[in-house]
């Protein structure tokens, strides 16, 4: 059993790193980025509106919230060091006319133009030798001189180190490129427009060029180019997940991702573990009883009564246990009113109350939170056990066992209950991933601040960090899942061997 845990610990992080690869892929090549804003209705309905910020230089702001994100690199691989000096030309020709080509009698559409323009502004770092050849060239277009003008300062533009606790080196090289910035930036404060003031700043950008290349690396040799080719939003994010760094929330970047997670762990650990546990005892215990008492009255109405559970949707059985069970009533044979949102009281009484007294309160605020996150899985999972204890009691040791003259509970729970719980523990293994997920309908419905909220609300933010850290973390919690089940196989069943 060592070897094969270790063999699957081994596979752990490789099988972790495709799918963060897959999601990864899946969320940067999604429409639209993190700039969008989504707004929802007082009818529900979600839009989106994308900010308006140009992608030259100007926009330090824009560049700077971009730059955060890796939302200015490729998504997996660089091949912007190796564009040709033609691609150059032509894409800055189309950027001038505003067309696909010189055929064309129409202007491109405006998304198009501007995507097309962003994406060149991106690139602009890894050109500056090709836009630099646009600018000194007399007999090119002034117009596309002005062009590679303004994405040359947007590929010279840097971003400098924020936080409070900055190296000198650090504050040395933030000096160095505000000086640098502004420098650039001076060129596309105004246009000029004769033949002579073009030649002079193609003159004065060639001085800065030739001092700072070295500095800002503008033109790599073919090894460091071979090295650009990772440079991308993808190794940049497995950099600092390796260092455990998963960012910070999109609208606030004091808040890290980890910290979020950590003050809504007890939630969703909660309002997850709980069911599961609960679910796999209950659901062995309906099933031995449909199993035993199959075709009969009790394995009828059982079955009827699961599958009416099971058919009814959580939107549904939420409100109504609120409405019809909550609200203004009592739990049975006391004078405590049934809570109908929360985890806990609020925290001015909570803060006044014993261990003894907050376990029962947190017990009362999660009473219904965990039926209606339950009764679904309750009822699939104990259709499930039936079948499964049936097959087991058609086998030949448990016929042999009764021959035997072994008394009927030995027989159910030493030898039908430890097979049949071997379905049943396949079934929920992958379970584990859902404590990050929580469940968004109940967490709303009862004003719990889960995970599921949480969670939902990054992904209609295009909280990259969020959504990618909630992918991360359910993965890796679903595999351990069924790591566990593995190795709970070998304790239900001695015939069952990991080697």
């Amino acid at each position: 059993m060592l070897n094969y845990i270790i063999r699957r610990l081994f596979l752990l992080p490789i099988t972790l790193f495709f799918i963060i690869l897959v999601n990864f892929t899946i969320i940067n090549l999604a429409p639209g980025d993190s700039t969008t804003i989504t707004e929802i209705s007082q009818e529900g309905l979600a839009s989106r509106e994308e900010e308006r910020s140009v992608a030259f230089g100007t926009d330090d702001r824009y560049l700077q919230f971009r730059e955060h994100y890796g939302l200015t690199l490729p998504v997996l691989i660089n091949l912007w060091p190796f564009t040709s000096q033609d691609s150059v030309n032509t894409t800055l020709w189309q950027l001038t006319h505003r067309k696909e080509s010189s055929e064309d009698l129409e202007e491109m559409f405006f998304k198009e133009y501007d995507r097309l323009r962003i994406t060149f502004g991106d690139k602009s770092k890894f050109i500056m030798p090709q836009l630099l050849t646009v600018i000194e060239n007399s007999t090119q277009d002034d117009n596309i001189r002005w062009m590679a003008t303004r994405f040359f300062v947007r590929g010279g533009t840097r971003q400098a180190h924020l936080g409070p606790r900055l190296t000198e080196e650090q504050k040395k090289y933030n000096r160095k490129i505000a000086r640098d910035n502004n420098f650039l930036n001076a060129f596309i404060m105004r246009r000029t427009e004769s033949y002579e003031d073009i030649d002079a700043n193609a003159k004065k950008l060639r001085e800065w060029y030739e001092k700072n290349k070295s500095f800002y690396s503008f033109e790599p040799n073919f090894g460091t180019k071979l090295l650009q080719l990772f440079e991308t939003r993808f190794f940049r994010y497995m950099r600092r997940v390796l260092t455990l760094d998963f960012g910070t929330l999109r609208n606030d970047s004091t808040k890290t991702v980890i910290n979020e997670v950590t003050k809504r762990f007890k939630y969703s650990l909660t309002l997850a573990i709980i069911p599961l546990l609960i679910t796999f005892f209950f659901s062995q215990f309906f099933g031995f009883i449909m199993a035993y008492r199959q075709n009969r009255w009790q394995d009828l109405s059982l079955n009827v009564v699961f599958l009416v559970l099971y058919a009814i949707p959580v939107f549904v059985v939420a409100p109504f246990l609120i409405e019809n069970v909550a609200l203004n009533r009592y739990f049975p044979f006391t004078d405590v009113p049934i809570p109908i949102s929360g985890f806990t009281s609020p925290e001015s009484i909570y803060s006044q109350m014993n261990t003894k007294e907050r376990l029962f309160d947190v017990i009362q605020h999660i009473f219904l939170p965990l039926v209606a996150i339950m009764y679904g899985s309750l009822a699939a999972t104990a259709r499930l056990s039936r079948t499964a204890v049936l097959e087991v009691l058609r086998q030949d040791y448990v016929r042999t066992a009764r021959a035997k003259g072994v008394s009927q509970p030995n027989i159910l729970f030493k030898h039908v209950g430890r097979n049949a719980a071997i379905t049943i523990v396949t079934s929920i293994a992958g379970s584990l991933g859902i404590v990050l997920g929580g469940s968004l309908i109940v967490e709303t419905l009862f004003e719990i601040n889960g995970f599921g909220k949480f969670f939902y609300d990054a992904v209609i933010n295009r909280d990259y960090n969020v959504i990618m850290f909630s992918a991360l973390a359910g993965s890796f919690l679903t595999l351990l899942g069924y790591l566990m089940a593995d190795i709970a196989y070998t304790l239900l069943d001695p015939r069952v061997t990991l080697e």
